[in-house]
């Protein structure tokens, strides 16, 4: 048996901090291709990626998991009691950074995939698409794997994303999509002078204060069935002015909308650039306005996918996942355009903190529901 307790292990003693593979892709490689995987390596912009495929190719059953490898920066160092890529177990609980976030969960996958395809070959083909740029820009690393994956006709029939989904305890929680995400960028010019005599001037100051007001007031929806209401948050306003005495020629505000599948991407970007252009004119100022878009809402319906890996769920841990859309982004933005996809993975509470760790029990358990969905699938 693949000891997914001992991966998770020696992947969090990879440093791969993004964008450094750190190890981690290459330990990957060796062990599945040991157990019969044709692996493929498709790095793209610096970042390393793994394509590994058991079974057929363009089989009509191919069950796909997804995943990455990468890391955020540990921060302060001397704020961790234990090493940060030391992989120390004490009382049960496994500590590193990618603990979490989301070692043991490719652990978890792969050792189950690989136990699985030696124990009871499947009529069919697993897929693992696993990627070192997901903590990043995400530019090169699931959407690279996609493209090659076109590009070479490969195909899943359906994905499990394998991030932690649990807020607090192990199965309470299966994400089946994710709210939008995007960030707007407004900087304001108006014309530098004397406070003393503003009429001189042209403040930008009061104008983006106006717009911010108008964006944070303003209530985008209520909710839809499967997502809650969408939100702005006003998460900076920048005017780098020393001087009591000037009034600045410029200042800056940013805003980040999470947003559901009442919205787009492009509608909303119109929503934002209407309203600068009204403030621009009510004030006289210039609003130039930039606008990313981090990924778009989507929902996979409760169905096939969701009931498979909710089943799996409550029969190695005894509870019902919630199906649910909160949260941030995740690789599944990408992958719901390739296929259905859905979300599950342990507790995520200590992700990106100091002391990052994992139960290990925790691991094991996970292993074994992600071997039940596959079982589950193939029978």
């Amino acid at each position: 048996m693949t000891d997914a307790v001992q991966l998770t292990a020696d992947l969090i003693r990879c440093p791969s901090v993004t964008p450094d593979e750190g190890g981690a892709l290459v330990l990957l490689q060796d062990i599945l291709t040991e157990a019969g995987f044709e692996c493929t390596r498709v790095d793209r912009g610096g970042i390393s990626n793994l394509f590994a495929r058991w079974g057929a190719k363009r089989h009509a059953r191919t069950f796909g998991f997804n995943g990455h490898t990468d890391v955020v920066p540990v921060g302060d160092q001397a704020a961790w009691t234990k090493p940060p890529f030391g992989a120390e177990v004490h009382d049960g609980v496994m500590y590193g950074r990618g603990a979490t976030d989301m070692k043991s969960g490719v652990a978890a996958f792969a050792a189950a995939a690989i136990d699985f395809v030696r124990d009871t070959p499947p009529n069919g083909a697993i897929i693992l698409t696993i990627t070192g740029d997901e903590e990043a820009d995400a530019l090169d690393g699931t959407t690279a794997l996609l493209d090659h994956m076109d590009q070479v006709g490969e195909r899943m029939s359906v994905c499990l994303v394998g991030e932690p989904t649990c807020p607090n305890r192990m199965g309470e929680m299966m994400k089946i999509g994710r709210r939008g995400s995007m960030t707007a960028w407004f900087t304001v010019t108006g014309v530098q002078g004397h406070s003393a005599y503003p009429h001189r001037a042209k403040n930008p100051l009061p104008a983006i204060a106006r717009l911010m007001d108008r964006l944070a007031s303003h209530e985008l929806d209520r909710g839809t069935d499967h997502f809650d209401a969408s939100t702005l948050a006003v998460v900076t306003i920048d005017t780098g002015n020393p001087a009591t005495n000037v009034i600045p020629a410029q200042c800056s505000g940013t805003v980040n909308i999470r947003f559901n599948d009442t919205h787009s991407g492009a509608s909303l970007s119109d929503w934002l650039k209407t309203e600068a252009a009204r403030v621009a004119e009510e004030f006289g100022v210039e609003v130039e306005s930039k606008i990313k878009i981090s990924g778009e809402s989507f929902l996979t319906p409760p169905g096939a996918l969701s009931d498979l890996v909710a089943q799996a769920v409550e029969a190695e841990t005894g509870v019902q996942p919630e199906l649910s859309t909160t949260g941030g982004t995740s690789d599944a933005r990408f992958v719901k355009n390739h296929c259905p996809v859905v979300e599950f993975g342990l507790v995520g509470r200590t992700m990106h903190q100091v002391d990052e760790c994992v139960e290990v029990a925790q691991i094991e358990q996970l292993k074994a529901i992600y071997t039940r969905i596959l079982t589950d699938y193939f029978a």
